[in-house]
């Protein structure tokens, strides 16, 4: 610890981190301090102790209120990473004075055949083991990563990811390869399912349930087909919620949809479709297992769980060779 930090850690208390927190949110002192229960001169010394440790201006003063310069921004970010950790800790200890052997809390999308497949492997390994699945976008899951709020993100690698500041923060644990597939429940008209595999352009005619034109899939999808010499079918529907277009898949057995391998394997495990062999493959941005990079000590249930990612991943890879 540097003399700086030792500075911050004697003169700092958890009720300036908390007070940093407050102010981003509220805008206004008067806001802050009735949730804070403290008076505005109280509020304002304490802010003034604040910047005095970290020896520059942190918030920007006018008759509109208080906010955040760059710098303050900084020390707003750290000091909610140092609450949620001490929250997490709480939690964690309570937990285990339940009996609960470790906590871990996990990023994922709502479709993932992974997830399921690494938390079964984990319990199995460890039953005393209690997981916490939080879902969303992975732009906002990983930034609860970096907050501390989770312990790992599992979701893919979109370009927003990989051009965005944070990327230098996250450790890569396990990368997974994804490609485009198409899913029936039954074969396609004038197809059969011994044919042994299928150009795009064979399935211009079909009726497609896809996502929209903003997605990643879709837009993978028209590169398909142009690729292949081919006009991109326009879709007779189109639909983003996984629980929607499993549920028409299994309605209307003419329709063929487009999604990640990620979503195709949740759908096919669910039953009542298949996967359609179609060449040529139209590989996907990866899905990947991110831990946050801190230099600290992984515990041995977020070191457990990236094995166990590895090992529901083994049999994706084993078919992809054999491909």
């Amino acid at each position: 610890m540097d003399a700086t930090t030792g500075r911050l850690v004697r003169k700092l208390r958890l009720r300036h981190l908390e007070l940093l927190a407050v102010l981003a949110e509220a805008d206004t002192m008067r806001s802050a301090s009735a949730q804070l229960h403290l008076s505005q001169p109280a509020i304002s010394k304490m802010l003034g102790e604040i910047e005095t440790c970290f020896g520059a201006r942190l918030f920007e003063r006018s008759h509109q209120g208080i906010q955040p310069n760059a710098l303050g921004a900084g020390a707003v970010f750290h000091a909610r990473a140092v609450l949620n950790q001490l929250t997490r800790a709480t939690e964690d200890v309570g937990a285990m004075q339940q009996g609960a052997q470790a906590v871990l809390r996990v990023g994922a999308p709502s479709v993932t055949a992974t997830v399921p497949s690494a938390i079964a492997r984990l319990r199995a390994r460890m039953p005393g083991a209690v997981v916490q699945i939080r879902e969303g976008r992975v732009q906002e899951l990983i930034q609860r990563l970096l907050t501390g709020e989770l312990d790992c993100v599992y979701g893919a690698v979109t370009p927003e990811l990989l051009t965005a500041d944070i990327t230098p923060l996250l450790e890569p644990v396990a990368m997974l390869q994804d490609e485009l597939c198409v899913l029936a429940s039954t074969p396609p008209r004038g197809t059969s399912r011994a044919r042994s595999r299928l150009r795009w352009r064979d399935l211009g005619n079909a009726p497609w349930l896809l996502p929209p034109k903003d997605t990643l899939v879709r837009q993978a999808f028209m590169t398909a087909f142009l690729n292949d010499g081919a006009t991109p079918p326009v879709p007779v529907i189109e639909a983003i919620s996984s629980v929607t277009i499993g549920a028409l898949m299994r309605q209307d057995a003419s329709l063929l949809c487009a999604v990640r391998q990620e979503h195709a394997r949740d759908e096919i495990a669910r039953g009542g479709v298949h996967r359609l062999d179609i060449v040529p493959k139209v590989p996907l941005p990866s899905f990947g297992l991110f831990f946050r990079r801190d230099g600290m000590e992984r515990p041995a249930v977020l070191l457990a769980f990236a094995e166990a990612v590895r090992a529901a991943a083994a049999p994706r890879r084993a078919r992809g060779r054999k491909a």
